[in-house]
């Protein structure tokens, strides 16, 4: 059973860095397009960065210049380096895996970005 397990959340002040950290069990993690979503309360999930297994990256307008995604496939985790941290980031962050019909999400991770 595919497993996707995030951490790293927790409260940062405004202007603030987190970094997310998400462990897939995925046998071949190495090929998966790898992405980190969001979702703040009221409002739809949204996507805020994504690699694919070659390594290229992809990031929403609001994450641009601020957040880092990354992998280490030999660990099988994806990364989510937050700095800058703005009170509009606050939100549950989710860990996706994805392979052609193949979509798997973590549980979240809470982020609150607050003084």
């Amino acid at each position: 059973q595919v497993q996707l397990v995030e951490s790293g959340g927790g409260l940062v002040q405004p202007r603030g860095s987190l970094r997310l950290s998400c462990v897939a069990s995925i046998s071949i993690f190495r090929i998966y397009t790898m992405a980190w979503y969001r979702q703040a309360p009221g409002k739809p999930r949204e996507l805020v960065a994504t690699i694919t297994g070659g390594g290229s990256v992809n990031y929403a307008d609001s994450a641009k210049g601020r957040f880092t995604i990354s992998r280490d496939d030999a660990k099988k985790m994806v990364y989510l380096q937050m700095n800058s941290l703005k009170p509009e980031d606050t939100a549950v962050y989710y860990c996706n895996g994805r392979l052609l019909q193949n979509n798997y999400w973590g549980q979240g991770t809470q982020v609150t970005v607050s003084s």
